[in-house]
Order: C-alpha cells, then sequence, then structure tokens
C-alpha cells in the first residue's frame, strides 16, 4: 500500500528534475518563438495596415538588407561609441563621489544633495541643455549619458562601501594603507556586489538616454545612431525599417546583460559573494 502511494510522488519528482534539466538558453527561444508567433498571426488575421506595423518577415528582410549595405552596423557603432565614453566618465565620477562620501563628512553631504537634486531628473530632460552647451554633436550625447550614469554608480557604490564591515576597515588602517590603498585593495572588492548592480543600472539609464537622444537628433537634422536611424525610417514610413532598428536595440541590451551575467558568475558567484541563479 505504501509502494502504491508513493509511485505518483516518485514520478512527479522525476518529472520536476526533468523540467529543471531544461536549458535556460532553450526555455527563452521558446519565448520568443511563441512571441514572433503571436505577431505573425496578429498580421494575418488582423488586416493590419503594412504602414502600421510591419511583418516578422518584412522586418527579417529589411534587417538582414540593412546589415548587408553597413546602415545598421554604422549606427550601432555610433551608438556604442557614445554609450561607452559616457559611461567610463559617469564611473569614474560616480566611483570618486562614493568614495569621498564614504571618507568624509562634507563629501557624504555633498552626495546627498546632488544625488536628491539631480537623481530624480531623467538624463534627457537635460538634453535640451546640453545642446545649446555642446551644439548638436556627439559631445551633448555623451554628457547626457554621463549625467545619467553618475547617480546609480555612486549610491551603490557607497551603499556598498557602507556596508563593509568595522573589523575590515581597522584591518586596513593597521596595514598602513593610504586612502587610495584601501579603496583599491579592500572597499571595491568588497563592495563588488554592489558595484556591478550600479553598473548594470547604468547602462540600462544610458542606452536609453542614447537611443532618445539621437531621435531628438534625428529631428534636428543631424546623423548617426540607432535612434537617429529609427527616426529616419519614420520620416520616409517604412515600419520594417522601424521594427529591425527596435530588434537591434533589444538585441543589444540582452547581450549586455548576458555579459553582465557573465561578469557575476566569474567574480562575485565565484567567490561566494552571492548565489548563482
Amino acid at each position: 500500500m505504501s509502494l502504491g502511494l508513493s509511485e505518483p510522488v516518485v514520478q512527479s519528482q522525476a518529472s520536476a528534475s526533468k523540467v529543471r534539466t531544461v536549458p535556460k538558453w532553450l526555455i527563452y527561444v521558446l519565448i520568443g518563438a511563441g512571441f514572433i508567433l503571436l505577431w505573425q498571426l496578429y498580421i494575418s488575421f488582423g488586416n493590419v495596415s503594412p504602414l502600421l506595423l510591419a511583418s516578422p518577415l518584412a522586418t527579417a528582410q529589411q534587417l538582414f538588407t540593412d546589415l548587408r549595405n553597413g546602415q545598421l552596423p554604422g549606427a550601432t557603432e555610433v551608438s556604442l561609441q557614445n554609450l561607452a565614453i559616457g559611461l567610463g566618465f559617469g564611473i569614474l565620477i560616480g566611483l570618486i563621489l562614493a568614495s569621498l562620501s564614504t571618507f568624509s563628512r562634507p563629501g557624504r553631504y555633498l552626495l546627498t544633495v546632488l544625488t536628491a537634486v539631480f537623481s530624480p531628473l531623467p538624463g534627457i530632460a537635460i538634453l535640451p541643455l546640453a545642446m545649446l552647451w555642446f551644439g548638436l554633436s556627439p559631445s551633448a550625447i555623451i554628457a547626457v549619458v554621463v549625467f545619467g550614469a553618475i547617480w546609480p554608480i555612486s549610491a551603490n557604490t557607497e551603499t556598498g562601501f557602507r556596508t563593509i564591515g568595522a573589523t575590515t576597515r581597522m584591518v586596513a588602517l593597521n596595514l598602513g594603507l593610504s586612502r587610495i590603498q584601501t579603496i583599491r585593495d579592500v572597499f571595491l572588492p568588497a563592495a563588488l556586489p554592489h558595484i556591478i548592480s550600479g553598473l548594470r543600472l547604468a547602462w540600462a539609464f544610458g542606452w536609453r538616454t542614447v537611443v532618445g537622444a539621437e531621435i531628438v537628433f534625428g529631428v534636428a537634422g543631424s546623423s548617426g545612431g540607432l535612434g537617429w536611424y529609427i527616426n529616419n525610417a519614420s520620416y520616409f514610413l517604412n515600419p520594417p525599417a522601424i521594427f529591425a532598428g527596435l530588434v537591434v536595440i533589444s538585441a543589444l541590451g540582452v547581450l549586455l546583460d548576458t555579459l553582465f551575467q557573465w561578469i557575476e558568475r566569474q567574480t562575485i558567484v565565484k567567490w561566494g559573494m552571492k548565489q548563482a541563479h
């Protein structure tokens, strides 16, 4: 009798283990395929005008065409270059502000006030001011990205610094390390989980800001990145190109997020500072 009752339990455990062994990438592929199928069904049976919504096939054709002729690779390179430069400066300034806040009371007050005043402002909101200062140039977009990246980096880094125990701080002082050495050799490794979280937020904000700023620049007549590519396609009533640009933006977002997950696995997960998902 007990064996009969245990058989369903064993079968359910076996089926659950099979579900757990399904690769994550396969699940993601199936979800994406289902989304594309629903998209195509809506186009086929919804009587939708091709000027309002492009089909997956038309989007794929436009995507391959503009990949071959170099329009999409060139636009992608411009956007990623602006993003990388802006994030680089934003990370540097954010780390400096977090360090000042950790080691000095005036620095803490400074970061608190700056974060309260500027953090709620969307990066795109200061684009008109950046355009006045730098003109219609990549420098204006980079300035906006820097502005948006500073606050998540500084806030998360400061949180990571303040979670470091007093014992670790005393050990650094007893070893005779300077403040720069303490930050570099003790605080930054210990606060790495928070720093990576700040980096993920910073690139997400920066990526959206770059594309949005380029769309505004497209209206103003300046060419360049993926935002300009989408705006140009809209001007010529070309929905397949619009969707092709959106696909590239989403694909790059997925790739960058995958890169951050890989960095986490190679650092904080391997070092036991965070559990693997």
